[in-house]
């Protein structure tokens, strides 16, 4: 079944020949041994698991969303994108791949700017992360709301729609710019919760970024200049926890390991809160 450019195989590998048995009168079959009959169940049982593995994969495979992988944040004075580049691509999807994504990936992974705005930033990168079952590097960029015309040129003029009819995105400007998505690139936008993703990505970054400085800190110290120090912040157990998102507005989500609870404030609600919290 072709599906944005990849052609998704229906059926299993076949790739199991079964054993031949000898012919009647050819040769003389010997009664088996007892030793012999567990190693035959052995061997069935590897085939058995062979067999499951490979289905499980090809079911993986058909329920994967095709490529490009996209996400998007369009807040109040930022639109926040991030692509998934896939560095695992076999030889027969490179020769199934259609000329439209190999252009998207090209134009944005061989920049760190585009047009007058856009920054892609490069010392965030996260490189060799396993995601859905494949391997690549998670590439963030970003440019000013007001040039998101721009941005949906340049899908246009790719075709991006061609590759996918609907984009994932959180944030005001998801519900704000809805209409300009549909009318200029031809694409519908599947709204997510803006603090949900937050949460989830705080936590997944934290559970892939194996090395160098953590992610996640917190300051000791914080009231001495001369003593205060960066320290690295633990994840693995972190409910309940209260996370504050500090943007053109300001929302915290309270969350505990089977609820969360939202509440958006306006940059000069969250002075207020934030005095008191710092002390002063």
């Amino acid at each position: 079944m072709a599906f944005n450019g990849h052609q998704l195989d229906d059926t299993a590998d076949e790739d199991e020949t079964p054993s031949k048995q000898p012919r009647s009168g050819c040769f003389r079959q010997e009664p088996q041994s007892e030793a012999a009959a567990p190693a035959g169940r052995a061997t069935t049982e590897r085939r058995t698991s062979n067999s499951t593995a490979r289905h499980r994969k090809d079911s993986v495979k058909k329920t994967r969303p095709p490529f490009p992988w996209f996400g998007m944040d369009i807040g109040g004075t930022l639109v926040k994108l991030v692509y998934f580049e896939p560095k695992d691509i076999t030889a027969e999807e490179e020769q199934e791949e259609v000329e439209n994504l190999k252009s998207i990936r090209r134009y944005l992974t061989s920049n760190t700017a585009y047009g007058k705005s856009g920054i892609r930033d490069v010392h965030l990168e996260l490189q060799e992360l396993t995601l859905d079952g494949r391997t690549g590097n998670l590439h963030f960029i970003r440019f000013p709301t007001h040039d998101l015309p721009a941005f949906l040129q340049m899908g246009r003029d790719k075709h991006f729609s061609s590759l996918h009819t609907t984009l994932c995105a959180t944030g005001g400007g998801a519900y704000k710019f809805e209409a300009d998505f549909r009318m200029m690139a031809d694409l519908e936008l599947h709204k997510l919760d803006e603090l949900d993703c937050l949460v989830r990505g705080v936590l997944y970054i934290d559970s892939v970024v194996s090395c160098g400085p953590s992610e996640c800190y917190y300051f000791e110290n914080p009231t001495d200049p001369e003593q205060c120090v960066q320290k690295p912040y633990a994840l693995e157990n972190p409910y309940p926890l209260l996370l504050v998102n500090i943007g053109s507005g300001s929302a915290s989500s309270l969350c505990t390991l089977r609820t969360t609870t939202n509440a958006s404030l306006g940059p000069a609600s969250a002075v207020g809160p934030s005095s008191a919290f710092a002390a002063c």
